[in-house]
């Protein structure tokens, strides 16, 4: 029969109050307050909180499950250890929105221990709150001044594309999958379409001058687009290193072709009827920017993909 907790303290090197900032998050050891963005958490409670504060100071070594059980379970204490400390392990993910089978910060080392694999920047309390309060006045100094236009535009831009942190973790192995399959429809796509080269070739002779400039540009762009397609297939097939910075750079190329195809549907409008071409370019437009949300999904922080 499992015991309830009683919390035993915090870690020794905790004597003094510290903040703790990884990621988004910063955790302020005094009060135990977890903020993500600035804003505040529900809080950790107990051993859960002390077993984040063990990680982070030591993050990046291995913390023993016999070191945990010493510092928050004396040994005149009579608990489930193995229960306890599981279920404090799964509160710590839960507020981090981590997972064990895809860790951004606390992986697991079995029977070992866990470790702390995110970059962590430890400072004083009172250095801390000295330092927002000139940062405040930094900014109110800053706000007084002309804002170039240039910013404005930036912020813009970062409004319509998906922001790593506003996205969801998924686990790398649907990231694969869906990916992939994005690519084999591409790739299906372009081949069917110089397969049937005849039938678009009078379909668009119907256009007058413009219908053989439109079919040398589809040839031109399906040519292309079956290598771009198949590296991508390979790059996700073998796990390529750093697959997600490529992308980034491949990605404006990656958006005007697709954008591009995403209306040959209307090529069939006579087989297919207004409507199905109507929905399925929809469907094409978004699938560019699906990719790109994807592969920001299966990241973990600024480590890529593979």
């Amino acid at each position: 029969m499992g015991a309830v907790w009683e919390p035993s303290g915090l870690s020794e090197g905790n004597n003094q109050s510290r903040l703790f900032r990884f990621g988004m998050f910063e955790l302020d050891s005094a009060t135990g307050e977890l903020r993500k963005d600035g804003k505040s958490r529900p809080r950790i409670r107990d051993q859960a909180l002390q077993i984040l504060i063990m990680l982070l100071e030591k993050s990046d070594e291995v913390v023993g499950r016999e070191e945990l059980r010493e510092r928050l379970w004396p040994a005149d204490t009579f608990v489930d250890f193995d229960h306890g400390l599981n279920t404090a392990i799964n509160q710590v993910r839960s507020a981090l929105g981590d997972s064990a089978a895809n860790p951004r910060f606390i992986q697991t080392l079995p029977r070992r221990g866990y470790r702390f694999i995110g970059p962590v920047q430890i400072v004083d309390r009172e250095n801390a709150v000295a330092g927002n309060a000139k940062n405040h006045e930094e900014i109110i100094e800053r706000s007084e001044q002309p804002v170039e236009v240039l910013t404005t535009d930036v912020k813009v831009r970062s409004s319509i594309l998906s922001d790593q942190k506003d996205l969801p973790v998924v686990r790398k192995e649907s990231v694969r999958i869906l990916f992939s399959l994005i690519q084999l429809l591409y790739l299906v796509f372009y081949i069917i379409f110089l397969v049937r080269l005849s039938f678009a070739e009078a379909i668009l002779n119907d256009w007058g001058r413009y219908g053989f400039g439109v079919l040398m540009l589809l040839v031109v762009t399906a040519a292309i687009g079956i290598p771009v397609r198949l590296y991508l297939l390979t790059a996700m097939a073998f796990r390529y290193e750093g697959l997600n910075n490529k992308f980034k750079k491949l990605f404006p190329f990656v958006l005007v072709l697709d954008e591009m195809w995403a209306f040959t549907p209307f090529l069939c409008v006579q087989q297919i009827g207004i409507g199905l071409a109507i929905a399925t370019a929809a469907a094409l437009l978004y699938l560019p920017f699906s990719q790109r949300s994807l592969l920001l999904m299966g990241s973990e922080g600024s480590r890529s993909i593979g």
